[in-house]
């Protein structure tokens, strides 16, 4: 037997716990030595082993570094976030992980852009407006995704992303103003990545054909472009080349009306000083 668990008709999360109490057991550690050695909380990697949470990727770097097991956990963190994702999104998340290319026009900052923190207000204030025990941890999970998400802006080579902002996305900030001017401040950082350009579109540009939906279009390295149209309530991918030709159109003239990359940055810089001030 390898280091992973024979897991077969089990969830993807399943055999991660139990790889996971599995080398932790051939080591002749206790979850109170873990604990000790990595510096997460013993009842946090107990809850890990069960199956009952997912981690953020980076504990499994850390965990695949503390016991030598060569992104093991990794591949298993990946095999097992594909559980959290609604059925609609798993074959955009697919091609999102490959895509060569990627525009995206968006009417709130994009999760592949958001930090941890703006993550997880974002998207408590989609489960309701109290985050209870019972929804806290789907939380979580939530936001251990979207982070694990942006490891494609790092990786060699790194897609080429465009990002069209709406200037509304950066109008609306999330209560904790910390957080908000973290974020508008990971934004700028975010367009200096040689990967990454990005625009806003300001209020004066007017009506536009994509102002009630956010797009994403996606070319791999071989095959047509692909497009992924989400509003309120519903999203999906389009393949059709007519469709696809049609977005991509829509999106020329958007990206035409939006501030250059530069002036957008400096846009971006000059709300981050008025809400610090």
């Amino acid at each position: 037997m390898g280091e992973d668990v024979d897991g077969e008709g089990e969830s993807g999360r399943a055999v991660l716990g139990r790889t996971l109490k599995f080398l932790r057991e051939k080591t002749g550690k206790s979850l109170g030595q873990l604990a000790d050695d990595t510096g997460y909380d013993k009842s946090y990697l107990s809850r890990l082993e069960s199956g009952e949470r997912l981690s953020k990727v980076n504990v499994m770097e850390d965990l695949d570094s503390y016991y030598g097991t060569d992104r093991l956990l990794v591949r298993l963190w990946r095999d097992a976030r594909k559980e959290v994702v609604k059925d609609k999104y798993k074959e955009f998340m697919e091609l999102e992980a490959t895509a060569r290319v990627m525009w995206m026009f968006q009417l709130r900052v994009p999760g592949l852009l958001q930090t941890e923190d703006y993550a997880r207000a974002v998207l408590s204030g989609l489960s309701g407006a109290q985050t209870t025990a019972g929804n806290g941890d789907e939380v979580e999970e939530q936001v251990a995704l979207r982070m694990g998400r942006q490891e494609l802006l790092h990786r060699e080579p790194p897609p080429s992303v465009r990002v069209i902002l709406d200037e509304g996305a950066l109008r609306r900030p999330v209560p904790d103003a910390k957080v908000w001017t973290d974020q508008l401040s990971h934004l700028v950082d975010a367009a200096e990545l040689p990967s990454v350009a990005l625009q806003v579109l300001p209020f004066a540009a007017g009506v536009h054909d994509l102002m009630d939906s956010h797009l994403w279009l996606l070319w791999q390295r071989v095959g047509d472009p692909v497009a992924y149209v989400e509003g309120n309530g519903f999203g999906g991918l389009v393949e059709d080349p007519d469709k696809v030709l049609t977005f991509r159109l829509s999106y020329d003239l958007v990206r035409d009306a939006a501030l250059a990359p530069a002036e957008s940055t400096a846009f971006i810089k000059r709300l981050l000083k008025e809400c610090r001030s």
